[in-house]
């Protein structure tokens, strides 16, 4: 009974801080729930679009929700490694060698136009997205729990850009494209400049460590299993993709697919936990054949997202 009051608080405090967040950022309810989904799955976010529509505001607005500590990391070529993780320097008091902690220290990092960062910047995330620690000079500092990084890039400026490695995209659990607001979420931004209330409902971060564990609890039968199988194996059967979904990938849907349901109150997943989050999850992890794109004005989102279309309606969904 305690479990099942549980689930229905966590879903109650999730809707009401999407609906908060969604006063500040106009139209940014689903895009909150898969942040909630990366962040109790141990992973992280990558959020694409164009300046002006509002990336960093909705970064800072969820972890106030969250009450977790926030830090901005604006990626510039220039930088160094140490720049991120942090260095070791003389203390001339002590006249000790100290080690001085980056702005990675924190649990909700937005890593800003991430791809403005040189390889060798961008790799030094990597062991902080995965481990949940960094190194430097020999020694191994963990970093504060829950930890979780909203990274941005800008699709239409390209020069001086360095493209993100397969290796680090993929810590990425979502890439989400973010579209200019409709007419009436636009009218809507207009009406709520000014208006600032502190959140009624908060997830703390201790809670949220506790649900994080309750994740792998959540119970998936096998006809969902083999859906999931299915849908990952078809990517690379289809003749316009020349690398589908990894396995790790499948591991990774499963987990979200999980969080989705423990976020909805339930503790069991169903096929549409599935197929909720199928593009978001897939877009950056398919690479597709130069003959997939045809034309130079079709837009590769647009063809990602028939071909996942497509494998969507080619595997039989479970009863």
């Amino acid at each position: 009974m305690e479990a099942v009051e549980d689930l229905e608080n966590l879903r109650n405090t999730v809707i009401s801080i999407e609906e908060s967040i969604g006063k500040r950022v106009i139209g940014s309810r689903r895009i909150v729930r898969f942040m909630f989904i990366a962040l109790l799955t141990g992973n992280h976010i990558l959020m694409e679009g164009v300046p002006g529509l509002a990336k960093t505001m909705l970064a800072n607005e969820f972890a106030r929700h969250t009450r977790m500590k926030f830090r901005r990391i604006q990626f510039t070529p220039d930088m160094l490694p140490s720049d991120v993780t942090g260095t070791i320097m003389f203390n001339i008091e002590s006249r000790k060698m100290e080690f001085k902690e980056g702005p990675i220290f924190a649990n909700v990092i937005l890593a800003d136009e991430i791809n403005r960062t040189p390889p060798k910047v961008q790799s030094a995330l990597l062991e902080a997205m995965e481990e949940t620690q960094v190194t430097i000079g020999g020694e191994t500092h963990s970093l504060p729990k829950p930890f979780f990084v909203i990274a941005t890039q800008n699709p239409i400026e390209q020069e001086g850009t360095f493209p993100l490695a397969e290796a680090l995209m993929d810590r990425f659990l979502f890439r989400y494209y973010l579209e200019y607001p409709s007419r009436e979420d636009e009218l809507n931004i207009l009406n709520s400049i000014g208006k600032y209330d502190d959140p009624s409902l908060v997830l703390m971060p201790d809670e949220i460590i506790e649900f994080r564990s309750q994740v792998d609890n959540v119970y998936i039968s096998e006809e969902i299993k083999q859906y999931l199988v299915d849908l990952m194996r078809r990517t690379r059967e289809n003749d316009l993709v020349y690398l589908g979904a990894s396995p790790r990938t499948t591991a990774k849907y499963m987990k979200a697919a999980r969080a989705n349901a423990l976020i909805s109150g339930r503790s069991y997943v169903i096929p549409e936990d599935i197929t909720f989050m199928a593009f978001e999850i897939l877009n950056h992890r398919l690479i597709l054949k130069p003959e997939a794109i045809m034309d130079e004005t079709d837009d590769p989102k647009l063809i990602v997202k028939r071909i996942i279309d497509r494998v969507l309606s080619e595997v039989p969904v479970p009863k």
